[in-house]
């Protein structure tokens, strides 16, 4: 034995508790042979007497108390881990990584996490924002849990995408300006416009719609978080095209109308997570997403 075993500690502190070989081989369901061997090994690895036996009991020799009072701590400590271990694989407790867009993160999400902490509060999510692509490559990088995450999205290797859920996309634009009722890309190419960054998912799903007005249009500014666009629309800077997931929107700012496109537009979702079986902590996460499915 070329360094310490927690099996030969555990023996070790055993016997200084009780004062006895035969009190340690039953308590810890080994032979009484196998209870000398142990602090055999660990008296040869030290070098030195561990035990000694004074009028029938055995107490720690000086070498032995130091190593009994730093075992106690190996020993607790190695438990705690493997308690841990066994709450996060029962599901009771763990860490789960997920990938979102800061819309999905700042309207879909909360629900879902409020509802995780009542009945799973020992989980504890962790949350990236991240563009799909980003999110997807992650995940078959192992180094995400779970996605949210914008379709239609290539097969990866490794990664599992489920449809998730679909939103309409709706015309945002100033309560003052004079809007028709259902808005059309003619029009709306024709207006000073907030968009989402070059790159997202929803950018492309904008600039597909409004290439029917036969151009496209240039923002006056591009940003991806829609909140933020929202706030610019109620200053009057200028209309957007964003998600309205009807379930979690908050009150509108009376200052923004919300209108209605033609032709109608939808933002698809998807749930991803790496492929193959699930840790129970991951898949009441997943359970919890499903619970806010829309289609």
């Amino acid at each position: 034995m070329r360094e310490l075993n927690l099996d030969r500690l555990r023996t070790l502190v055993t016997i200084a508790d009780l004062g006895s070989f035969a009190e340690a081989a039953r308590t810890l369901h080994l032979a009484p042979p196998t209870v000398s061997l142990h602090i055999a090994d660990l008296e040869a690895l030290i070098g030195a007497p561990l035990l000694v036996r004074k009028r029938g009991e055995v107490r720690p020799s000086g070498a032995g108390e130091v190593l009994v009072e730093r075992a106690r701590r190996l020993l607790a400590d190695a438990d705690e881990a493997m308690d841990l271990v066994r709450r996060q694989v029962q599901g009771l407790e763990g860490r789960v990584r997920l990938g979102a867009s800061t819309g999905a993160i700042a309207h879909l999400l909360p629900q879902a996490l409020e509802v995780l902490g009542q009945y799973h509060p020992g989980i504890d999510v962790q949350v990236l924002v991240l563009t799909s692509r980003e999110t997807v490559s992650r995940l078959a990088l192992g180094a995400l849990d779970v996605g949210l995450v914008a379709l239609p999205m290539a097969s990866v290797r490794g990664v599992t995408v489920m449809p998730w859920r679909r939103d309409p996309v709706m015309a945002f634009v100033p309560s003052a300006w004079a809007a028709p009722r259902r808005v059309t890309p003619q029009w709306l190419a024709g207006q000073p416009l907030i968009l989402n960054d070059d790159g997202t998912s929803l950018s492309r799903l904008t600039n597909d719609w409004l290439a029917l007005a036969g151009e496209l249009p240039k923002a006056r500014i591009q940003l991806n978080y829609n909140d933020a666009i929202k706030s610019l629309v109620a200053a009057g800077y200028g209309a957007t095209l964003l998600p309205h997931e009807a379930s979690t929107a908050t009150p509108l700012d009376p200052r923004i109308r919300m209108l209605p496109v033609q032709p109608r537009l939808w933002r698809p979702l998807g749930i991803a997570h790496r492929a193959g079986p699930v840790e129970r902590a991951t898949q009441h996460v997943l359970d919890v997403l499903w619970q806010q499915k829309q289609v």
